[in-house]
């Protein structure tokens, strides 16, 4: 759901990939151009098909930071849904957080097309090795926050992952077609929650406003860091899997959130804010990349609090994992004992 981690590694000593190794033999030669034949005519890689291990290694990478992303992202909204001021809200809650369930399972299950098990991307997750969106280390702190992260963190989803429906590696690219469909009633049902707060009481508008201060400068941080610090992305958009600079996303959004803040009726937190009739798009401020760097390094405020969840749902659910795969054995054995 969420793409600003894919821009960073998951090891902590500053290593990227950022050239593709040269070939070992005339073999591999071969295969590396027809690889790079198929990635230029904007065709698909597909799990069976050759592709140079720094690819696979992207990928791996790439896949399994989306699908932890989709996986820890059910948290901060998850625990809104006791507290839902309506059945109607507390029924759109449910179905949202179980689609990001199914979105993970959707991410790890393409992950594992590339050689890499569920296991080992899980357990990379629950030791701190891998990273995942920094948008999930803060807290919500009002019911106004569960809108706020339809409408511009789930809208930010969005705008990053479209691109990715034409991502070269066909597993991947076809899983996200689903997923941004849903994505968008996602943000589609945030916006219309805000609106309804914002007909309310002078409390409920105060609010929204309050969420907005505090989720949009977070938001804009989401598309990752400045394309000249991003090193991944240069060699990503050759190979197809990124489609378009971090910094380009970050200016669509802005452009298309804008008109929507004013008909929601809420000030966004940025007073350099405005239009730019020389460059046709809006101007607005720095990011506090330090924050952003210090929340996916592990230092957020939630970020110790949402992991430790995760491995506590994780060791809680040993027995059911068990209990299913004694079952299958058992299954597998009494076919096997029929057929013979």
């Amino acid at each position: 759901m969420y793409t600003q981690s894919f821009n960073v590694p998951d090891s902590t000593d500053g290593s990227t990939l950022k050239v593709v190794p040269p070939a070992a033999s005339a073999h591999e030669e071969a295969l590396q151009t027809q690889f790079d034949a198929r990635i230029d005519a904007d065709g698909k890689i597909e799990p069976r098909e050759w592709m140079p291990e720094a690819y696979r290694k992207t990928l791996v990478r790439q896949i399994s930071q989306h699908a932890h992303s989709e996986i820890v992202g059910m948290l901060p909204e998850g625990n809104w849904i006791s507290r839902a001021p309506s059945l109607k809200r507390k029924a759109i809650l449910i179905a949202k957080v179980q689609d990001e369930g199914g979105h993970g399972l959707y991410l790890y299950s393409a992950a594992e097309t590339l050689g890499t098990s569920r296991d080992q991307m899980l357990d990379a997750l629950h030791t701190g090795k891998a990273k995942y969106s920094s948008i999930f280390n803060y807290p919500t702190l009002n019911w106004a926050d569960v809108g706020v992260i339809g409408w511009l963190v789930d809208g930010a989803a969005i705008m990053n992952q479209i691109p990715l429906c034409r991502c070269s590696y066909g597993p991947y690219a076809r899983a996200m077609i689903r997923v941004c469909k849903e994505e968008s009633f996602h943000q589609r049902q945030g916006y219309e929650a805000l609106l309804v707060m914002m007909q309310g009481t002078t409390e409920q508008k105060a609010m929204v406003q309050d969420a907005v201060n505090r989720w949009w400068w977070k938001c804009l941080a989401m598309f990752g860091p400045p394309d000249a610090d991003s090193p991944n992305s240069v060699q990503g958009m050759r190979w197809g899997i990124k489609r378009i600079s971090n910094d380009d996303l970050r200016q669509k959004f802005v452009d298309a959130t804008v008109p929507q803040a004013k008909v929601l009726g809420v000030t966004l937190p940025d007073p350099d804010l405005k239009w730019n009739e020389e460059r046709q798009a809006h101007d607005y401020g720095q990011i506090d990349w330090d924050e952003f760097w210090a929340t996916v390094n592990g230092n957020g405020p939630c970020n110790k609090e949402r992991l430790g969840t995760r491995v506590k749902a994780w060791n809680d659910g040993a027995w059911v994992r068990d209990a299913a795969l004694a079952h299958a054995h058992k299954q597998q054995a009494r076919q096997m004992k029929e057929a013979a």
